[in-house]
């Protein structure tokens, strides 16, 4: 006789058994996709199964689908490259651009990517944080052999999990990624949870050296780099972010700095870090914050709801990091007394003029000749006076009823809502004695 108790036994064991049939069964076909089987999803869309991601100052790399699969083209060659009016640099980068374009790919899509070796150097691609095959990986030497001028090679696999990545070279990194050669890669979630994104940017951190006057980044340097940039742009060229009022942002930072992390700051707001390049954070884990650093080889992203008007800068903190071409060797100055010195030394050096007596203020906008093809260290014009931040620097600009996401122009501050000068009765009323 079978019992009661007997007959749930038999149930149970058999719901478990059917569950372990299922998740065999699932693995089987993960790794099926994983080897290039037939069982992978079909290939996600932009506007369909993800928002597209917005590269200020840059652009997606294209794909087709070709037998369900997505098919890249990247190409490593020689990019001539505007960090800035007045200064460009002969850099390397992919596809005509640094950093290299976008890539956007959907959790398990297949990819094939054909890499194009236009360089006077071998090189490969490395998916920083995707995890890929290990024939894949892009380390030359050990994972596979580098790709000689000239040669293109296919790279292909399966996207595991979504996440904010990268790409960059692994033959001869200091001077490959030192001259431009890194972009950023976005892999959506098959199955978005939370509320949906209206805005999504991706911004690539990296630093270099370049002397006034020369026109190609020193890429042995270690310590003193003078250009930081967002996107391999300086503050004024940084686009700015442009964002309708009460839209959910998510802004994706990747640092291939050769040295320096970079605490980013976000005036006006707090936002949660929801990714990094270890995949999406859970929802228990996000804490807010309005600084995340992020570190030398990973990435972070952020979100928040844009729901305070106005024109917010976002930088980096670390003070050299917001300012363009600065030397750090020169004397300091602050607070010497020049007593006429400019005046003796301009009857021998005309035009001579001592800087830093009252600090760096004075290099902003400067108007005294500089080297061929170099910039000021400051020189954003902004609404009231010239911005006294350049470098890793840009914009946030969330507006009220914009058809677009053109650049609205400077935001107009409702009335006695901006610092202005306090009045002699103004100073009485609260008792504010400004010469005690």
């Amino acid at each position: 006789m079978i019992s009661r108790r007997t007959m749930i036994g038999k149930g149970a064991a058999a719901l478990a058994g059917g569950a372990i049939l299922l998740e065999s069964l699932a693995n089987s076909h993960r790794a099926q996709a994983a080897e290039g089987g037939q069982t992978s999803p079909s290939p996600g869309q932009p506007n369909v199964d993800y928002t597209p991601v917005t590269t200020p100052n840059g652009t997606t790399l294209a794909f087709k689908i070709v037998d369900g699969v997505k098919v890249f083209h990247l190409i490593a060659e020689p990019v001539s490259h505007e960090f800035a009016p007045g200064l460009v640099v002969q850099c390397w980068g992919y596809n005509g651009h640094t950093p290299g374009p976008t890539i956007e790919v959907v959790e398990g899509d297949r990819c094939r990517f054909y890499v194009t070796n236009r360089l006077p150097a071998p090189t490969t691609v490395h998916w920083h944080g995707v995890r890929v095959p290990n024939g894949m990986d892009g380390a030359n030497g050990l994972t596979q052999k580098s790709i000689a001028p000239g040669e293109t090679f296919k790279y292909e696999f399966t996207i595991p999990n979504a996440g904010t990545y990268m790409y960059h070279p692994h033959f001869d990194e200091m001077t490959q990624q030192g001259m431009g050669m890194m972009g950023m890669f976005v892999a959506h979630p098959r199955r978005p949870t939370g509320p949906k994104i209206d805005r999504d940017f991706a911004i690539m951190l990296s630093e270099w050296r370049i002397d006034p006057g020369t026109s190609r980044p020193v890429t042995t340097e270690m310590t003193d780099f003078n250009i930081f940039t967002m996107n391999s742009r300086v503050y004024p060229a940084t686009d700015p972010l442009i964002v309708k009022l009460g839209q959910r942002v998510r802004i994706r930072l990747g640092n291939l700095s050769a040295m320096d992390h970079h605490p980013i700051h976000l005036h006006g707001y707090q936002f949660k870090v929801t990714e990094t390049d270890g995949g999406l954070v859970p929802e228990a884990g996000q804490s807010p914050a309005n600084s995340v650093l992020v570190s030398v080889g990973s990435t972070r992203a952020v979100e928040f709801v844009a729901d305070a008007p106005g024109d917010w800068p976002m930088h980096c903190h670390m003070t050299h990091h917001v300012m363009n071409q600065m030397g750090h060797k020169a004397p300091n100055l602050i607070g010497v007394k020049t007593n006429g010195l400019d005046e003796k030394v301009q009857k021998v050096q005309p035009g001579y003029m001592t800087m830093g007596a009252n600090g760096m203020n004075d290099m902003a906008g400067m108007s005294m000749p500089l080297p061929k093809n170099s910039i000021p260290m400051l020189f954003g014009k902004g609404p009231f006076e010239v911005i006294d931040m350049g470098g890793m620097f840009t914009i946030l600009k969330v507006r009220k009823d914009i058809p677009n996401y053109d650049d609205p122009g400077w935001y107009q501050h409702p009335p006695g809502t901006v610092s202005v000068e306090a009045t002699p009765d103004e100073l009485h009323r609260d008792g504010i004695d400004v010469n005690s």
